[in-house]
């Protein structure tokens, strides 16, 4: 630590800490109603068990706002979505969201590109930084939500292209609920959860969530488990004082499947099931903490406060045997590996004031917040060696391409990386929304953030050190010719040190640069033609500056000069279509490129996993209150597998469907069939020869008990 003591900051924040939350009324209501008091009548008014559309926008102003007000794309997935969809991990829901295309995150964690920017730390809780390596069950998670474009005010550094946040399901003073769910699919993949709410007297509830899961697939040798339990209370504290606190506790393992090799400039096709790794040795291990505690106090009918203090511990273990890509024509293929370990902890404090003053004819809610962070993370290496046969070892080993592979003795070298790194950010930011009359409205903001980085390789004591100060603006103009229609322009940026977005080596030489700059301008338009019916359309650019290449003065030098650039729109249309119709559409289209030279590639070549066209789709209808269908289709154009842009992820569609049968009102049953007309596709890639086939048709039915 610094000068500051962390234990007095830490005290001195628990009351005033955290994202804010709309004001709630007397002890006793329901917490879903409460959180839409705010809302304009007749703008869809949603809450659990009402469909696709969500009105809340507040995780992009901090402030009670409806969605309709927030001068920014913001695509949610819905619990009832989730439950209709059979989705139970993060990256399967994401794969639905237009403008996100996702990584294989190299057969171990969460990892996508947002608008063309790649991110594995861009994730966030509740509205608080969730950001080390792995992968996010949904079994405790209201909604999702993806905000796009570069938002550091809200969010502070990284998030370029945008942030994935997840709302918890908290405690409800509400009576009892009960919810048992099981599922199994035709690989022999099941899953098992309950979710039980209670109120335990006028002002406080109980809630808890757990899950358990087990794994498998069309893939060789492929398996793993999850485990998850999520424990929560709400207690009004007064009329006008709530607290809520959650924690949870994931255990993840599963075998680490790196995807198949390059066949030239295509994937390598005919091997869909094949495993190219060790089966007894490519293994992830993953234990994850979160301990979250909030605060609402309403001081007054225009003047509220909220806190949260989150506590987050994540120990990591993963090593693989990968392919490095086909050898001799495409007979053989080449294969290295390594064991790698991660750990982390953070410790974050929120505090937010929220005020809303009227001056004649003009409104305004400000919002003035605070932010400070700690974060200590480990990051170790050992590659493998493979026996080769003559009592010595090498790090490369070359067989036959089979569809089994065997492998010689496995076994580690030392460690070939130790890095440790203390991060400590502080922040600051004011933000004011301004009605001027019915018909326009303003959004201005500034955040300040101290951003302290240290780091050190323990293995040669390189260390490198930086502290970066910056100041990241927001503006925002709405003009609402009615109340179910805004039309909005917006300018925003974020930053993100030179560091990769795990911040566990600062190298002595990139400690001399300033961070990379992401700039959003976006136009757009928000429409609500029915009270559960939301239509939004946007035009936008993302330029991404600073970035490291070349000197064009002396190449053998270093500068900030490299830069790129997306151009795109994206239109969505979510919600109630009839009262027995629901939908989620969503169509995006991306141009980037790299506009100057830079560390990832020469100019002119196309950013890696962009796809010009993004088109998916999700629908139920309702044929009586007790059967219902579900169809879904996504279609994906051609996208780079990398900056190198020599290997290509062609096109392809596919499609989903479900149905759903309801015995009675408290025993339902579903069945969900995934690539329904079973299309040969590749969703996903890490780099060009690590790429993901997609599933072959397969079938899920599960089961829902309300008690």
């Amino acid at each position: 630590m610094t000068s500051i003591s962390k234990g007095r900051l830490l005290a001195g924040a628990a009351f005033f800490v955290a994202q804010a939350s709309p004001a709630f009324a007397a002890a006793g209501a329901d917490a879903a109603e409460q959180d839409r008091q705010y809302l304009p009548d007749g703008i869809i008014v949603t809450g659990q068990g009402e469909g696709y559309a969500e009105d809340d926008g507040s995780s992009g102003t901090k402030t009670p706002t409806p969605v309709i007000d927030v001068p920014q794309t913001i695509t949610f997935i819905t619990e009832d979505q989730l439950e209709d969809q059979s989705i139970r991990q993060l990256g399967d829901a994401l794969r639905y969201v237009p403008g996100i295309s996702i990584e294989t995150g190299e057969g171990h964690r969460d990892e996508i590109f947002i608008r063309g920017q790649e991110t594995t730390a861009d994730f966030y809780l509740d509205g608080l930084r969730d950001d080390a390596q792995y992968y996010r069950s949904l079994y405790n998670v209201e909604r999702v939500e993806v905000l796009k474009g570069a938002n550091a005010l809200i969010f502070g550094r990284g998030g370029g292209g945008g942030v994935v946040n997840r709302v918890s399901k908290t405690a409800r003073i509400n009576g009892f609920e009960a919810e048992v769910d099981a599922s199994v699919d035709t690989f022999g993949a099941f899953s098992l959860s309950g979710d039980v709410n209670t109120t335990l007297s006028g002002v406080a509830a109980a809630r808890l969530n757990a899950t358990y899961e087990e794994f498998d697939s069309n893939r060789d040798f492929y398996s793993g488990h999850f485990i998850g339990i999520s424990p929560t209370v709400t207690v009004d504290l007064g009329e006008a004082t709530r607290l809520t606190a959650t924690y949870s506790h994931d255990e993840d393992r599963r075998l680490v499947d790196r995807g198949n090799p390059a066949d030239g400039s295509r994937p390598l096709r005919g091997f869909r099931d094949t495993l190219f790794g060790d089966a007894d040795f490519n293994d992830t291990d993953s234990k994850v903490h979160i301990a979250h505690a909030r605060i609402d106090h309403e001081f007054s009918g225009n003047l509220t406060a909220n806190a949260t203090l989150q506590f987050a511990d994540y120990d990591k273990a993963y090593q693989n045997v990968v392919p490095d890509g086909l050898r001799n024509g495409g007979a053989d293929v080449q294969f290295s590996g390594y064991r790698d370990t991660q750990t982390r902890q953070n410790w974050i404090a929120q505090a937010n004031l929220v005020w809303e003053l009227d001056t004649g004819a003009i409104q305004h809610m400000i919002l003035a917040g605070v932010e400070a962070s700690w974060q200590d993370s480990n990051n170790g290496r050992s590659n493998v060696l493979f026996a080769n046969g003559t009592g010595g070892t090498t790090s490369r080993f070359t067989t036959a391409l089979t569809d089994i592979f065997t492998f010689p003795a496995i076994s580690l070298t030392g460690p070939v990386r130790d890095r440790d790194s203390e991060l400590e950010v502080l922040s600051g930011y004011v933000q004011d929304q301004i009605d001027i009359g019915e018909h326009f409205q303003l959004i201005a903001g500034l955040r300040w953030d101290r951003f302290d980085l240290q780091t050190i390789e323990q293995l040669n004591g390189n260390r490198g050190d930086r502290v970066d100060e910056k100041a990241s603006p927001r503006f925002g103009l709405m003009v609402k010719p009615n109340p179910r229609l805004s039309l909005y322009a917006s300018y925003a940026t974020s930053f993100l040190p030179q560091a990769g977005d795990q911040f566990f080596l600062l190298s002595p030489g990139d400690s001399a640069f300033a961070p990379e700059k992401f700039t959003n301008y976006e136009i757009g338009a928000k429409w609500v033609p029915s009270d559960k019916l939301f239509v939004t359309a946007a035009l936008f650019q993302l330029e991404r500056t600073n970035t490291k290449g070349p000197d064009p003065q002396d190449p053998t030098l270093v500068a900030l000069v490299g830069e790129s650039r997306i151009r795109g729109l994206e239109f969505n249309l979510v919600g109630e279509i009839t009262p027995a119709w629901q939908a989620n559409i969503g169509y995006t289209y991306l141009d980037g490129e790299i506009t100057s030279t830079s560390s990832f590639g020469a100019e002119g070549l196309r950013l890696q996993q962009l796809p010009k066209h993004h088109f998916s789709a999700w629908t139920r209808y309702d044929f009586s209150e007790q059967f219902g269908l579900g169809l879904g289709v996504i279609y994906q154009d051609e996208q780079f597998t990398s900056f190198s842009n020599a290997v290509t992820l062609p096109d392809y569609v596919r499609v989903d469907a479900a149905a759903y049968y309801a015995v009675n009102e408290r025993l339902s049953l579903q069945v969900n069939v995934e690539n329904l007309f079973d299309a040969s596709y590749f969703p996903s890639a890490h780099g060009d020869n690590n790429i993901q086939p997609g599933k072959p048709l397969s079938a899920r039915l599960g089961v829902r008990v309300k008690l």
